[in-house]
């Protein structure tokens, strides 16, 4: 099984468990007694022993694993003090006072890691070291090859971005030629056409929820806007600064803020141009911004489930012919 979906079965542990003792708790039927018995040891046992249990059996990092853990507890104590019936409490009560402490370390081991993370980019980004590596080193350090850092990395480059784009140069990224795709279809002047967008209507959809809706809904999706804002941002930097490489025999293709993606010349079974449209298929990875692909790429072996690989690119045939004397001159 994959452990990408072995390590899922912490949270649907904690949302079965939650979901099963909140119907027995709440029900007035013969499962509990005709509520003479909600223990709230039934919940405690499976919510503060098995869980943290399935996560260290689910979850390789132990770093990882004992965070996970202590965040789902403090969420399934939550939990608990909503569904056990208040006359049923006894050691509930300290643990719901426990797990403000708790959260309170969480978040300043988080704090730790984050500052951390910031000072070795940092580090890194002045040595003009390569920014992609420059991120995910530190991550890595801490949470391993997982989903999470995955995530983190792509979180961690946005606000690089949003914030430190100009440290960023694309020399420093590997690669001994290096393609731009910003300019095609006019791609970078749309994304500037959203950052602008979203900017306006930020204060005026705020003031017009806050007195229309409700104050909590205009705070919600002001702070939902605002990161979208931040995301488009980074976005808009980061076209320019990260380019699609050739490095040696692998072709790196970074494209905006996406994951990138390493492919080795000698699996490009064909490169050619394209001028239609790519239709959205699990073969098909597409890295396109506006107007359609220009650039197609099939693979000799598979990379996961992605046969083809479509690409827009400012020049497809310069980026075509280097592929074509790199890939040629690496098999001979």
């Amino acid at each position: 099984m994959s452990p990408v979906i072995v390590s899922k079965f912490p949270f649907v542990f904690f949302l079965a468990i939650s979901i099963w003792w909140g119907f027995y708790y709440q029900s007035n039927s013969r499962l509990n007694d005709f509520g003479q018995a909600n223990f709230e040891f039934l919940y405690l046992l499976d919510a503060l022993i098995v869980l943290p249990i399935i996560c260290f059996l689910a979850v390789k990092n132990k770093k990882e694993a004992l965070l996970k853990a202590l965040t789902l507890c403090c969420l399934a104590v939550w939990v608990g003090s909503y569904i056990i019936p208040e006359n049923s409490k006894l050691i509930w009560p300290y643990l719901e006072n426990g797990r403000y402490v708790m959260s309170a370390l969480i978040l300043l081991f988080e704090a730790a890691a984050i500052v951390t993370v910031i000072l070795a980019i940092k580090t890194a980004l002045n040595q003009e070291v390569d920014p992609d590596v420059a991120i995910s080193q530190p991550i890595e350090r801490f949470l391993g090859k997982s989903a999470v850092a995955t995530i983190l990395n792509f979180e961690t480059r946005m606000w690089t971005f949003a914030l430190f784009a100009k440290r960023v140069k694309p020399e420093n990224y590997r690669g001994t030629q290096h393609f731009t795709y910003h300019q095609k279809d006019g791609a970078q002047s749309n994304l500037l056409g959203f950052v602008f967008l979203i900017a306006l209507e930020l204060p005026l959809t705020h003031l017009l929820l806050h007195f229309v809706w409700s104050p909590m809904a205009a705070n919600v999706v002001t702070i939902l806007s605002v990161l979208s804002l931040v995301f488009f941002l980074a976005e808009y930097r980061a076209m320019v600064r990260r380019p699609i490489s050739i490095d040696g025999g692998d072709l790196r293709i970074r494209y905006g803020l996406f994951q990138p993606l390493t492919v080795s010349l000698s699996n490009v079974a064909s490169i050619n141009g394209n001028d239609t449209f790519v239709a959205r298929d699990k073969s098909i990875k597409r890295y396109n911004y506006s107007g359609v692909p220009n650039v197609e790429i099939v693979l000799v072996e598979p990379i996961g489930q992605i046969k083809k690989i479509c690409i827009g690119v400012d020049n497809p045939y310069t980026f075509m012919e280097s592929i074509k004397n790199n890939r040629e001159f690496e098999m001979h």
